[in-house]
């Protein structure tokens, strides 16, 4: 068993446009989730560091009628297999099933799926860095007190352009940038 520092050692990913590659039609398929050059061995270098990664992702295209939750699941699938395949270990998926029309508390920028993940790993917020690709991941993270991480894969050009970013934002080319800035900042 991990020792009690080990196991609330923990980084939160959104799922599209920062492991995979984002859709403005949504990814309705396994054959569409197509991870993005580097992201999964990023995540297996944070997790020889000692990290355990869970994910937070609005998933509307289950209440759009897009996809349905079998195809979800092969979805989530094939990202536990291809991280699996280079060493990579995803320990938990949290996604918010609803549109913006159900007001439900966990569709991001709402911080309910981040609270969810707080009380499921017992981690401090403060100490648990959130990395998104837009707008709506920074807004969930900011609410509870997390280290904000933006990058400019999937949304985040966009959203760096548009700017308002909350305050200590940190930006980074993709995931793989993150995992080397976030460990060699743990070294010192």
């Amino acid at each position: 068993m991990a020792s009690p520092s080990s196991s609330r050692k923990l980084v939160i990913l959104d799922r599209d446009g920062v492991i995979n590659l984002d859709s403005d039609t949504y990814i309705k398929s396994p054959d569409e989730w197509i991870a993005i050059p580097g992201s999964l061995e990023a995540i297996a270098q944070l997790n020889q560091a000692g990290y355990r990664v869970a994910v937070a992702s609005n998933q509307s295209g289950i209440g759009r009628g897009l996809f349905d939750m079998a195809a979800l699941n092969a979805m989530h699938a094939k990202m536990h297999r291809l991280a699996a395949a280079v060493g990579a270990r995803i320990d938990a998926v949290f996604f918010c099933p609803h549109t913006a029309e159900d007001h439900c508390e966990c569709r991001k920028p709402k911080p309910g799926l981040l609270k969810m993940i707080i009380e499921r790993f017992e981690v401090a917020p403060q100490d648990t860095p959130v990395v998104g690709d837009s707008l709506r991941d920074l807004q969930a993270g900011v609410a509870l007190g997390f280290p904000l991480h933006l990058v400019r894969t999937g949304k985040g050009k966009q959203t760096l352009a548009e700017g308002g970013l909350p305050e200590g934002t940190q930006v980074h080319d993709d995931l793989r940038a993150f995992a080397l800035d976030f460990l060699m900042s743990r070294e010192g």
